[in-house]
């Protein structure tokens, strides 16, 4: 049984504190769900994604990629090609031969080194694909291979030449609070562990693919994506063009993950390269599931240290954290992934003496990049097992133990920002235990530990999300949103994010029918086109609803408002922060979140005491994400991202050989299907946010965030030793189990 969140809620809501816009909220209704507006054509196949898109005389491209992990080109033997096909290299980028995103050092193709297996070398394009694939396959590479580094280890030794820089490091941050120094030195008690996650693969249902075309002196790009303007600034700076002459649309995208935030100008470069080569003929780029898996950006592996100070009653008095993230052969989006991983050190507990450093190292693997949770499943990860560890170690249910350092409002948080409204952790906490019966099993498991086949556990963790880009990033973006409203009465949503399958065509819809008071069927929402819409920023962060969607709210009531005047009205907002929000991006102090949604999990497992094959066999969650904008679609989100999180945990096995990546397919690398874990059982405890549409707060990443540590945590306590590393792999369980 799911329970979900009851909207009667509302009846006993009381006002916002200094609430911007005066809401009647007793009137709304916005969380019952509604007909998916994507539902039917998705459902009846008539979706067109871009592998679905044909254009007259369209030409296909495919990717010479690096087969060594770190060496000098010497030469590439390419045959003599049919009429009709050419190849596409660094010489044909127009001006910077770089992909704009922060450091912009990974190139759209390698110029004289390569520096991952997968890494571009050139496209060979044509009008017949088989005819691409053998020209393709004849091509010849001589390559003089150069010392790679294949660990952070090995980048932290600098034993080998570095990748990057003169120490491999793409960021190195630290930050504090207090005195942990002092702490330390008093205290009773010094608790220390190291925790450690794997890569994981996004494996969205469509892979990547892009189509360019380019005619009259103006380039267009289709593709499946979520950042129509990262691609669009990303072709302006390859190209040197005015960003009049560049057009991105997005095409119906099936699936993403934080998978197409930032690759896709990678892709959408190469093929806007072939197009404009082309001779006005469109050029189609599209990865089958091994490329794609082999040449993509992954979730950041972690290496995360705690040590943790303890008062003469086991109270936490200080903390010490050290965040070590491979972030591969290019930047990406690295150092912001391992700010947000940094700021959840402490997760949900008010530790008021604080030490933490993270840092990003080159290695000579495939980049990572964004994924969802962007960083926070790894610091949680940690945080959580350890303090889960800690409790342990003073004799302590970690339900009881977690509860007595729980932030509230009046706290601070890691980073020193003021919590300014209710933190629901304490309900939080009594609705998993009401719901798992947490504390009762918990300690029969531990009484009975290794009794009786199977064996048995459970484990609970909670966990912050920030809301939103970290820091000043929605100040630098300053997302805009508009609404047209036409002389028949209909209204378009005019921004640039994305449905991806997480429902903003439905949910952006709801909240400008329900501000407006008109069927949410008479609001037109297309895919983005930047010659029609602003930029409101990517579609990532969690931050469409919460940052977006409240645009668009005030974009509504002002619409409203003005609705008697004849013929077609545009109203345009523009996102600020609340004014109360300081942030202090050299120091790292401050408001790093305007706004954090809240969760925890409990997980039950049985693991089998000869195979030590884990069974989940009960998964539980309470979340506060403010008011859902659509009850159907929150669900939807919570139980695919729980078990998105707990394969992850378990079966998600990416590993790497000499650079190479071993899982390459779907046939090696295993993602859950329905059948795999039990369905979640979750409650909402809504804490409305006052700037959020109608109070809501982010949601799309908070269901992954917590499963991981709760699932190790459970595994721990059925099997008896510590569980500090995911995936957590049957093999590893009886090697340490041998080695006891």
């Amino acid at each position: 049984m799911i329970l979900s969140h009851d909207s009667s809620w509302c009846r006993n809501f009381h006002s916002f504190e200094n609430r911007p816009v005066v809401l009647n909220i007793l009137a709304m209704n916005i969380s019952k769900p509604v007909k998916r507006v994507d539902n039917d054509e998705k459902v009846l196949g008539r979706a067109k994604f871009i592998a679905d898109m044909k254009f007259d005389d369209m030409l296909y491209a495919r990717t010479l990629r690096s087969t060594v992990p770190r060496a000098k080109i010497i030469s590439i033997e390419i045959p003599e090609l049919p009429e009709g096909y050419f190849i596409v290299d660094h010489r044909d980028v127009p001006s910077n031969n770089r992909v704009k995103i922060l450091e912009n050092d990974m190139p759209f193709f390698a110029e004289d080194v390569v520096n991952y297996i997968g890494e571009p070398i050139l496209l060979v394009v044509g009008p017949d694909r088989a005819v691409v694939t053998q020209i393709l396959e004849s091509i010849k590479v001589k390559y003089e291979e150069l010392p790679a580094i294949l660990s952070v280890e090995e980048a932290q030794s600098g034993e080998k030449p570095p990748i990057f820089g003169d120490d491999n490091l793409f960021a190195d941050y630290y930050f504090d609070k207090g005195d942990p120094d002092a702490a330390f030195e008093k205290a009773s008690r010094i608790v220390e562990g190291e925790y450690r996650t794997g890569y994981q693969e996004h494996i969205y249902l469509e892979t990547q693919g892009m189509i360019g075309i380019y005619r009259d002196g103006k380039l267009t790009v289709y593709g499946s994506m979520q950042c129509p303007y990262y691609v669009k600034n990303a072709l302006i700076f390859a190209t040197g063009w005015d960003g009049d002459r560049i057009q991105v649309i997005q095409t119906t995208t099936g699936g993403a993950f934080g998978g197409k935030e930032d690759f896709p100008s990678l892709i959408a470069g190469h093929a806007a390269f072939a197009a404009i080569k082309a001779d006005g003929k469109p050029v189609q780029i599209i990865y089958d599931r091994v490329e794609d898996i082999i040449s993509t950006t992954k979730r950041h592996p972690s290496i995360v240290k705690h040590r943790t100070a303890l008062d003469e009653n086991g109270n936490i008095i200080a903390m010490d954290v050290d965040i070590i993230l491979d972030a591969g052969a290019y930047e990406t989006l690295s150092p912001v992934v391992l700010q947000r991983a940094m700021f959840v050190a402490t997760s949900v507990y008010n530790v008021p003496n604080l030490r933490v450093r993270g840092r990003a190292y080159a290695t000579n693997h495939v980049p990572a990049s964004a994924f969802r949770g962007f960083g926070g499943p790894q610091g949680v990860f940690a945080a959580e097992l350890h303090i889960t560890n800690v409790a342990e170690a003073v004799g302590a249910n970690p339900l009881d133990y977690k509860r007595r350092f729980f932030v509230k409002k009046g706290d601070t948080t890691a980073t020193s920002g003021l919590l300014r409204r209710h933190v629901p952790l304490q309900e939080i906490a009594d609705a998993l235990d009401e719901m798992s019966d947490f504390r009762r099993k918990y300690e029969e498991y531990r009484k009975n530990q290794r009794k009786g086949t199977p064996w048995r556990g459970i484990g609970i963790s909670f966990f912050p999300h920030g809301c939103g880009f970290t820091g000043k990033g929605e100040e630098i973006i300053r997302g805009t949103a508009s609404l047209k409203r036409y002389a028949d009465g209909r209204v378009e949503i005019l921004v640039s994010s994305v449905e991806m399958g997480q429902g903003a065509q439905t949910t952006l819809r709801k909240i400008v029918a329900e501000t407006l008071g008109i069927p949410y069927t008479e609001v037109i929402y297309e895919n983005p086109d930047t010659d029609r819409v602003p930029d409101s920023g990517p579609t990532v962060a969690s931050r469409t609803v919460v940052i977006v969607g409240g645009l668009l709210e005030r974009a509504a009531r002002e619409l409203k408002e003005r609705w008697s005047e004849p013929g077609e009205i545009t109203i345009t907002k523009t996102y600020r922060h609340p004014s109360y929000i300081q942030w202090d991006q050299d120091k790292l102090r401050g408001d790093a979140y305007p706004e954090y949604s809240w969760g925890g999990n409990v997980v039950e497992v049985e693991v089998d005491p000869v195979t030590f094959e884990i069974r989940v066999v009960g998964v539980w969650g309470a979340y506060d994400i403010g008011t859902p904008i659509d009850e159907r679609i929150i669900r939807g989100q919570i139980e695919g991202g729980v078990k998105q999180a707990l394969g992850y945990a378990t079966i998600e096995v990416m590993e790497t050989k000499n650079g190479r990546i071993l899982q390459a397919s779907l046939t090696d690398y295993i993602v859950p299907t329905s059948k795999d874990f039990p369905r979640v059982i979750f409650k909402l405890i809504p804490s409305p946010y006052e700037y959020g549409p109608y109070g809501a707060k982010c949601a799309g990443e908070v269901p992954f965030v917590g499963p991981a540590p709760a699932l190790a945590a459970a595994v721990q306590q059925a099997v008896g030793f510590r569980v500090d590393r995911i995936p957590v792999k049957p093999e590893w369980l009886l090697e340490k189990e041998l080695k006891k």
